[in-house]
């Protein structure tokens, strides 16, 4: 029950018991390659002070999820590395283009496990249910330029991928053509009178504002 998808992850109890063997509450507990964050779970546990890094954006997620699911929400930890706010999401687009759909992913909640290389103009996947079924909102997400091809692409791979939505979360403002072409496919109705466009489009700046989340997107 704890594993996340980390094929290297170490049981909970064993790093509990190295910390105990070791430190005293309140010293500092340093994982320098901290990947799902065990030695940080059980840092916190046992009331030490922690430090924890990685290089990648999607452990940082993975970890932030862990502690608000064994702790709840914890305003008392700082993460520093991550765009806080549209320049840094710029910076980030420009150095490393995947950790930079990652960490758009997880401005939405999701923790995907992506691996470079072709992924089919799938980025992301969100399941949610509609009555007794899973059905599935494809999520793409764009650094760069954008155009009308992309929305269009973009409900390609829906139809293909068996979908039912698709949402593209792009960095650089949509065009207004763009944002035509989507409203052209219509909506999605669920079993609870709900309507979601089938086609929806949302930018970086307003998932950093806390003004669009993945509710407005899916019914969650």
């Amino acid at each position: 029950k704890e594993r996340v998808g980390y094929p290297t992850q170490k049981p909970l109890a064993l790093l509990e018991r190295i910390i105990k063997s070791c430190t005293q509450e309140n010293d500092i507990v340093l994982d320098p390659f901290c990947g799902c964050g065990t030695a940080i779970v059980g840092a916190e546990k046992l009331k030490r002070k922690w430090i924890g890094i990685d290089i990648t954006h999607l452990a940082i997620t993975v970890i932030r999820e862990r502690l608000n699911d064994v702790f709840g929400f914890m305003p008392s930890y700082i993460s520093k590395g991550e765009p806080v706010d549209l320049d840094g999401a710029y910076d980030l687009a420009n150095n490393d283009r995947f950790q930079f759909q990652i960490w758009a992913l997880a401005l939405l909640g999701i923790r995907t496990e992506m691996k470079k290389g072709a992924d089919g103009g799938v980025d992301g996947v969100q399941y949610f249910e509609n009555g007794k079924e899973l059905k599935k909102c494809i999520i793409q997400v764009k650094s760069g330029k954008v155009s009308v091809k992309d929305v269009r692409e973009l409900h390609s791979v829906v139809l293909r991928e068996n979908g039912e939505t698709g949402l593209l979360v792009t960095l650089k403002p949509p065009t207004r053509n763009m944002v035509k072409e989507a409203s052209t496919y219509g909506l999605y109705q669920t079993n609870r009178n709900e309507s979601f466009p089938v086609i929806q489009i949302v930018e970086v700046k307003e998932l950093l504002k806390h003004e669009k989340a993945l509710k407005d997107f899916i019914p969650v």
